[in-house]
């Protein structure tokens, strides 16, 4: 019978005592034979149990026939057979009472529909023993820890022990991440190869991580996100605490072209996934180099206060590329003060360059490194340096990493990034230098990069946690419209329905009134008031401004009628086929900025909130940043000020500034629509008018599920969070 256990803590896969090898081989080549070899070359401390068949000894220990004949309890079980045998062998490993298995046996999803079959059978077996899986088609689990020493792989070589934790979705990718940890020295804590992950996945595993003080960053290489909307609440906590670096594979667009409105064909499945990582706090890496020079930054004594930089070279190349990369990433180079001026000029010749970048010319000493960098650190306007060495005949390396090292020790709640550059400057000077808390790099812009990681992790670290605030909403209006389109089972609601929508929910609008073709255009003027605009309302036709169907600015009775002769004229040219329902009658807006909100849906993510610059530009510019809904104040007003162009919104020529505090409440309200009402698909209010006092949508259309049973049509369990579930 097997022993209850708490199913939720992955301690007997991670850190087990007791190991089963089912498929252990005493013949070399077999990854059974690599992985028990391994175990006990890599000095695992608990005991090793091989199984096979015929019971035959590997590496001098004794073996069993089979689970059931290990006579004592086992907590993990690595099972290495054909995939034929795997299930029969994992009912063995539940009946026996092991808590943990990892299923190196690839043949399973990733085959194809009978794989997939295979799959669900294992989970089952899983699920009734209350174990837990790692795989199956996965190369193991490292724990590094100098207590357990266990290399549960078949990759040969142990990583060096550190504060690292890295889970990776590619077998072979976590055999090249394990050589470049060795290469570069960088410890790894713990190392999880997920393989397929039908149970033991990346969440589960953040959540084991959060409080295991031998793991101080998360590293992750993902192709895929089983439950991001958990992911996004597991590491929005854990992130506060624990930096997370991602590289997330897949940034392909494919599948959002056929996307009816702006908003749904700009939002592809990478833009989604940046807009959850962005809300976790979490750093994307681009690559798995990129990924580690992060990594590595978090070996500094300390974070950074804020992202005034000072850089200091021996030429004047490196310093321009650092003071590049630096000012290309929103780091800021400080300008340094009197005092510290005065106090390095002299130690330098004329030509040297005293300002930031710190140019000490090649004759710089290593008495000179020390003194110049003990200098700028001591400044108040500089809170994190880097200095960089490019070696010159006669200078030694190891010299210049000392010299940092002890300048540095004077300042240890400032971090120091190193650059020691040259084919043979970072291997002689890298262990001191990060045995001293001083990430070392071979170029600047790998250093700018790291540094502005340990930035953005101080700057979200320091943030309050989010926290989402219903707003007031008039939510039976919105249900009204809402249901009175699928009651009629129309996908797209009409744009006075959608403007009705809007207003619903808190969104200031501008006042419109619909005219059929045929009716009375001057009286229902004069009811709104000229200046006004006058637009299409055709159900075939999308993009108005494409087919001639806006006229702007209209004056006057007379002009009127003119301008709604070319109107239709104008659409019969461009699209003959399309119906003329009647034009939109709206109060003309003047001033301010043409900006865009709306929202669109990803499976698994819910629904997505944009926000950018507006107008007939938008997809053509791009300037737009996605966030998943709820979001809060804070987060409402990041996405304003996050878009390239945010100065266009801020004052531009002397221009008056926009009022974001407006644009970031209408993203709040529509987050908040788009969750209450899991039927709207799309939305687009473009253009959103920003003033200078206060936004009006000028225009809006909106997407609609008819059926009755959408897949999200389930209201979440509060305004913040999603019910939770298993990845």
């Amino acid at each position: 019978m097997a022993t209850p256990h708490d199913s939720t803590d992955l301690t007997p896969l991670l850190a087990p005592r007791t190991i089963a090898v089912i498929g252990a081989s005493s013949r070399p080549g077999t990854m059974g034979h690599q992985i028990l070899e391994n175990l006990v070359r890599c000095g695992f401390k608990g005991t090793v149990y091989p199984v096979n068949p015929a019971a035959t000894p590997v590496f001098a220990v004794r073996a069993y026939s089979s689970i059931a004949q290990v006579p004592d309890a086992v907590d993990m079980a690595m099972i290495v057979v054909p995939k034929e045998h795997v299930l029969d062998v994992a009912e063995e490993c539940g009946a026996k009472g092991v808590k943990g298995l990892i299923v190196i046996s690839a043949g399973f999803r990733e085959l194809g529909e009978e794989g997939a079959q295979r799959e669900l059978r294992l989970m089952e077996i899983v699920r009734r023993h209350g174990m837990r899986m790692i795989g199956p088609n996965c190369m193991g689990v490292i724990n590094a820890d100098p207590s357990l020493s266990m290399n549960a792989t078949f990759v040969p070589a142990m990583p060096p022990f550190g504060h690292s934790a890295f889970v990776s979705q590619s077998g072979a990718l976590g055999m090249s991440v394990l050589d470049y940890a060795r290469e570069y020295g960088i410890g790894i804590s713990q190392f999880v190869s997920v393989g397929n992950k039908p149970d033991v996945s990346g969440n589960d595993l953040l959540v084991q991580w959060e409080n295991d003080p031998a793991v101080r960053v998360i590293l992750m290489y993902l192709e895929n996100f089983g439950n991001p909307r958990r992911f996004l609440e597991i590491a929005s906590r854990i992130s506060k605490s624990k930096p997370i670096i991602v590289v997330k594979s897949g940034r392909s667009h494919a599948g959002a072209r056929a996307a009816t409105s702006h908003t749904g064909a700009l939002a592809a499945d990478d833009v989604a996934v940046d807009a959850m990582l962005t809300q976790a706090g979490v750093l994307r890496a681009a690559s798995i180099e990129e990924l580690f020079d992060m990594a590595m930054a978090f070996g500094a004594r300390a974070l950074p206060r804020s992202r005034r930089t000072a850089v200091l070279t021996n030429a004047g190349g490196p310093g321009i590329l650092a003071a590049d990369a630096m000012e290309g990433c929103g780091l800021l180079l400080a300008e340094l003060g009197r005092d510290t001026v005065d106090a390095i000029r002299p130690l330098f010749p004329a030509e040297a360059s005293i300002r930031n970048p710190l140019d000490m010319i090649a004759s710089a000493t290593p008495r000179g490194y020390e003194a110049a960098l003990t200098a700028m650190l001591a400044d108040p306007a500089v809170d994190a340096a880097v200095p960089i060495f490019v070696p010159p005949f006669g200078v030694r390396q190891e010299d210049v990493a000392q010299a940092i090292v002890t300048a540095a020790a004077r300042h240890p709640s400032k971090p120091v990034l190193a650059v020691l550059m040259g084919r043979e400057g970072l291997p002689l000077g890298r262990a001191e230098l990060h045995e001293a808390g001083i990430p070392a790099y071979i170029f600047p812009e790998s250093a700018a990069r790291a540094l502005l990681a340990l930035n953005r992790h101080a700057e979200w670290a320091a943030r309050p946690a989010r926290n989402p605030v219903a707003l007031d909403v008039d939510h039976a209006a919105a249900e009204a419209i809402v249901n009175r389109a699928m009651q009629a089972r129309r996908e797209k609601l009409t744009e006075l329905e959608a403007m009705d929508l809007l207003r619903a929910y808190g969104v200031p609008t501008a006042e419109s009134r619909f005219v059929p073709a045929g009716d009375d255009l001057p009286a229902a003027a004069r009811a709104i008031g000229f200046p006004l605009a006058m637009k299409l309302v055709s159900a075939d036709v999308s993009h108005k401004t494409d087919v001639g169907g806006v006229r702007l600015d209209i004056a006057t009775e007379a002009g009127l009628l003119r301008s709604y002769e070319e109107l239709t004229r104008d659409v019969r040219a461009h699209a003959p086929a399309a119906s003329i329902d009647g034009v939109m009658l709206q109060g003309m807006v003047h001033g301010g900025r043409e900006t865009i909100a709306g929202i669109t849906r990803r499976a698994a993510f819910g629904p997505l909130i944009m926000f950018g610059l507006g107008g007939i530009f938008v997809e053509a510019m791009q300037d737009v940043v996605f966030r998943i809904a709820p979001i809060d104040a804070s987060q409402a007003t990041e996405m304003v000020t996050s878009i390239r162009g945010v100065r266009v919104l801020t004052g531009l020529r002397g221009a008056p500034p926009c009022d974001l505090e407006a644009i970031a409440t209408v993203l709040r309200r529509i987050g908040q629509l788009a969750l209450d009402f899991p039927q709207i698909q799309e939305l687009d209010v473009n253009p959103l008018m920003a003033l200078e006092h206060g936004v009006v949508a000028v225009d809006a259309r909106a997407r609609i599920s008819t059926s009755t049973h959408p897949a999200e049509n389930q209201r979440p369990m509060s305004n913040d969070r999603l019910p939770a579930v298993a990845d």
